[in-house]
């Protein structure tokens, strides 16, 4: 085995390289961590779509989607579907990271359009790349009809860094009234999909190699539910944790052996979970609404013991939350946000900050990125009360969470891709 797979392996998720000692790359769904936050120090904090101040470049993509764009040096990966009648083209997309420039476009699958929520898309999960190979999964509809649940088949696929396919694979069936996304998570040697559905949910880890199933499990209750697994070293034990179809779990990522379950607490989740390095935070808004903090070193059941701190004001639903410090942040989706002290549960403050958020909140050097639907991202400082760093409005809107990476913010808009980045001579 070469010396840089070797490296590649190495890590929980293995995108976690940096480029240099204080840039780093944004290989997945929520970046190096999956949690949403960079570690670089020197990211922008002023932009303006409109004017064109601090927008690098600016491209409008084929197709449309809500996945967030992925960067590896000097490539962003994106996924996105264009639609010709009742049948929907599902894309694979590189960029040069520098330009904007589109570097290669493949069609994963022509498939027809199934049928989702108004706030889903048929691209809506993130990609996600280790450097060498890029990542990706669609859902491949049997028929069109608007009225009804469209059944079909999840599609995993892989591609070479210049575009060329290396496997695709079918690991399940998978139905939900409210469309498709799932987004893929790397560990190890093992590419792994979350398969909640309304049908026979599963688990699945496939070798990052070969797609070849290396362990599936069924999921509890067959309810649908969208979030993607965050992967940590909590309790002494490597942990997948995620929520959704009506409880949250935490399995072994190696075996897919149960660690711990939380019955409830509700029935349907989106939101990933985040964490401080000792308790995990979730949020989640349908049909009930709760924000609990929860220790993640129990064993089965631990629905009545593991509890630390419980909220049902202000919950989110699709965006998920961020930990910033000793600060959890989140933002509702219908517009206000909070901010409260990780380990208590105490609520410093709770402001309206935007009219609807559908992105997940990012974060870098100390501050938090809140970006609304309608473009405007609002810069926050965490602290006792809301302190507004920046305003910046994009010029159109946006469902997709942003990327950071080497001192650049890409964030997708509803057409176009934008490059946010601090204007010098070199950039001129």
């Amino acid at each position: 085995m070469s010396r840089t797979r070797l490296a590649l392996f190495a890590g929980l998720i293995v995108g976690v390289t940096s480029v240099t000692a204080d840039a780093e790359n944004w290989p997945q769904w929520r970046g190096p961590q999956g949690d949403g936050v960079s570690r670089e120090k020197d990211v922008p904090t002023v932009w303006n779509g409109v004017t064109g101040e601090n927008v690098l470049w600016k491209v409008k993509l084929p197709g449309w989607g809500h996945s967030s764009p992925v960067v590896w040096e000097d490539r962003v990966f994106v996924t996105a579907c264009e639609e010709s009648g009742e049948q929907g083209h599902r894309l694979l997309l590189c960029l040069d990271r520098d330009t904007g420039a589109l570097r290669w476009k493949q069609v994963v699958l022509s498939a027809p359009l199934e049928k989702k929520h108004q706030l889903n898309s048929f691209a809506s999960g993130t990609p996600a790349t280790d450097g060498e190979t890029v990542y990706v999964t669609f859902l491949a509809p049997e028929f069109h009809d608007v009225r009804e649940r469209t059944p079909g088949e999840m599609v995993v696929a892989a591609y070479d860094w210049e575009g060329k396919p290396r496997w695709q694979v079918k690991p399940g069936r998978f139905a939900s009234v409210h469309g498709y996304c799932s987004s893929p998570v790397l560990f190890e040697d093992k590419v792994i999909v979350n398969g909640d559905h309304d049908g026979d949910g599963f688990l699945v880890a496939l070798d990052r190699r070969t797609g070849r199933e290396i362990w599936k499990i069924a999921r509890p209750n067959n309810t649908r539910s969208y979030v993607t697994p965050i992967i940590r070293e909590l309790a002494g034990r490597t942990q997948l944790i995620l929520s959704g179809s009506k409880c949250v779990t935490s399995y072994d990522p190696r075996d897919g052996s149960l660690h711990w379950m939380m019955d409830g607490p509700t029935e349907q989740f989106v939101a990933s979970l985040v964490d401080d390095g000792e308790l995990l935070f979730l949020t989640a808004g349908f049909p009930e609404h709760h924000l609990l903090a929860i220790r993640p070193d129990g064993r089965g059941n631990v629905t009545d013991t593991h509890i630390v701190w419980r909220e049902t004001r202000g919950c989110s639903y699709v965006p998920s939350p961020i930990v910033v410090g000793e600060y959890f942040l989140i933002a509702a989706d219908n517009g206000p946000a909070s901010c409260f002290v990780a380990k208590t549960g105490e609520r410093l403050w709770m402001e309206r900050l935007g009219k609807h958020y559908s992105a997940s909140l990012t974060a870098a050097n100390g501050l938090v990125y809140f970006l609304a639907d309608d473009g405007v991202t609002k810069v926050v400082r965490p602290g006792p009360e809301l302190d507004l760093v920046a305003e910046n409005p994009l010029g159109e809107n946006a469902f997709a969470s942003p990327a950071f990476s080497q001192g650049r913010i890409f964030l997708r808009g509803e057409q176009h891709l934008f490059c946010i980045g601090e204007r010098t001579a070199s950039s001129e």
